[in-house]
């Protein structure tokens, strides 16, 4: 789930920044309207990050936040990654 590029960097943004309005997500991952629309919600389909919609006077608002679940998630991908770097990085040494 949290492979794939879209929402890994919608996750880690979160993660690092807090909530975010989709405009702000949308420039910091560098995706279209669409795309940023189908991968956050198979994260909270995920149940890895919320969304609230609101308005800010008249205009509409839309801000994602991270879950717990979704941070877990997250530590645990980045863990296993780690674990590959490592391993790699421990192979290509004893070449």
């Amino acid at each position: 789930m949290i492979h794939e590029r879209v929402r890994l960097a919608i996750l880690s943004a979160l993660a690092a920044s807090g909530p975010l309005t989709f405009s702000e997500l949308k420039e910091i991952v560098g995706t279209t309207d669409g795309n940023l629309s189908v991968h956050a919600r198979k994260l909270e389909d995920a149940k890895y990050i919320v969304c609230t919609k609101g308005f800010e006077g008249r205009t509409p608002k839309t801000e994602y936040s991270i879950t717990a679940k979704g941070r877990r998630a997250l530590e645990k991908y980045l863990d296993h990654m780690e674990a590959l770097i490592r391993a790699a990085r421990a192979a290509a040494k004893s070449k």
